[in-house]
């Protein structure tokens, strides 16, 4: 029985246009980024387990076969990690209590979560009417000229390290990702959750 979360769907590292970058984590979520993004927009929120890729092929030759990442199929240089998609979401529960249910073996060093949402830029914060529940309040947000679809790709480790990646509707092109490790703190420290005792 294998100690790795069986995949639903490999992210499959060579066939994304990702630009390279230097940590391992940051390529991940790139490359997740660019998985969602060849899914197209208006997708549900997907879940992704962050494994050692060296260990795998060492411990899950299968598994590293079938995602295409026997001994010479990578050409990044240095550690890396592979995204293996997990099982879809459950409808109509709340993220924040889905996460709150889960726990990762061992083998996972971390997780990540690819979201799309609304936004609204900084000069229409102001405006937001006060007092609103959460279901008015997205409504508003929804029907609001300046909203603005973003899709977020969260990454965290267990060690602590993070890594975020944010693509606009409007500009969805893969030169076009803003990445860092503070752009969705919420979410990370949520997923960060997932690995606590």
């Amino acid at each position: 029985m294998s100690n790795l979360p069986h995949p639903q769907e490999p992210v499959d590292p060579s066939a994304a246009a990702t630009p390279m970058a230097a940590n391992p984590l940051t390529r991940a979520v790139l490359e997740i980024d660019e998985y969602a993004s060849g899914l197209g927009w208006d997708q549900p929120a997907r879940l992704f387990a962050l494994v050692d890729t060296a260990r795998l092929r060492a411990q899950e030759p299968a598994l590293a076969a079938q995602l295409g990442l026997d001994a010479g199929g990578t050409d990044s240089p240095g550690p890396s990690l592979t995204p293996i998609e997990q099982d879809e979401l459950p409808a109509g529960t709340p993220l924040d209590e889905f996460l709150g249910t889960i726990a990762w073996p061992d083998a996972v060093v971390g997780c990540a979560l690819t979201v799309e949402r609304l936004m609204l830029p900084p000069s229409a914060e102001a405006s937001v009417p006060k007092g609103m529940n959460e279901r008015r309040l997205a409504r508003w947000i929804a029907e609001h000229p300046e909203r603005q679809e973003v899709r977020m790709t969260v990454a965290v480790l267990r060690d602590g390290a993070r890594e975020s990646a944010v693509r606009l509707r409007e500009k969805d092109s893969p030169t076009e990702v803003l990445t860092g490790p503070d752009l969705v703190p919420g979410l990370a420290e949520a997923l960060s959750s997932t690995f606590a005792d």
